[in-house]
């Protein structure tokens, strides 16, 4: 890859840029003072975009793409990110390393819902998927919101690969989490292990849903039959009527 060509992306993105649109993401990502992204800035691109740029850098590197992830602009993070996933991907064992190595050490920059939801399972989850997962547990109780959304993403490689352990370990750790982002992905993760596996799901309600943030329960059951979500809700687990299937 030729020198500088993190600057050469860098202009590209901007040429691309729509301010009107970066208007609303950063309203649509909560960018102002005191909220979750405070300061973010926005080009205005929308992930298409950024992948349709990324398909141009066939031969970029994880060492190109780091100049890129420490960038205050939103959609170069975002490239950055969606490159170190295709390294990951197309990489040998010491290159996978190599990344998920830099994607813990800069989880600073991987700083909103979006940037998370993208890698976190197809690189900390793809990584750890034939390995100890105990840095989770420590990922699920920092002080960090973004490293506690990581946290539950990761697992989604996991129950893709039908395994649900892991989740509802972390997912028993974050219930006293006051974040709504924190709510909505583990409700979110619960809701994707309970369309494989209803009767873990269940499991996992019968224990834990009177302790569970509405937010999170709601995303949990969403996929549940009307009559048995309404009974979760008022909480009255259907197994208390004879519905554990």
């Amino acid at each position: 890859m030729k020198p500088k060509v993190a600057a050469e992306i860098s202009a590209r993105l901007r040429l691309l840029g729509d301010p009107e649109k970066a208007r609303i993401l950063q309203g649509f990502f909560k960018t102002g003072p005191g909220e979750y992204a405070e300061g973010d800035r926005f080009l205005g691109l929308k992930v298409p975009q950024v992948r349709l740029l990324l398909r141009e850098y066939r031969g970029l590197t994880p060492t190109d793409a780091l100049p890129l992830l420490a960038s205050p602009i939103h959609e170069e993070r975002l490239f950055a990110l969606l490159a170190l996933v295709r390294c990951f991907e197309k990489g040998d064992q010491a290159t996978r390393e190599q990344i998920y190595t830099l994607y813990l050490d800069n989880t600073g920059r991987i700083n909103n819902w979006d940037l998370v939801d993208l890698s976190a399972p197809r690189i900390a989850g793809a990584w750890l998927l034939d390995r100890p997962r105990d840095i989770l547990d420590g990922l699920a109780v920092s002080p960090n919101l973004w490293e506690r959304r990581i946290a539950v993403l990761a697992t989604f490689a996991f129950i893709q690969s039908g395994q649900f352990d892991d989740l509802h370990r972390v997912v028993e750790k974050l219930l006293p989490d006051r974040h709504d982002l924190i709510h909505k992905a583990c409700g979110w993760m619960l809701r994707e292990a309970g369309k494989r596996n209803r009767r873990a799901l269940v499991e996992f309600l019968e224990l834990h849903a009177a302790a569970m943030p509405r937010t999170m329960l709601r995303y949990a059951i969403e996929k549940l039959p009307p009559p048995e979500r309404r009974r979760w809700l008022a909480g009255e687990p259907p197994c208390a009527h004879g519905q554990h299937t």
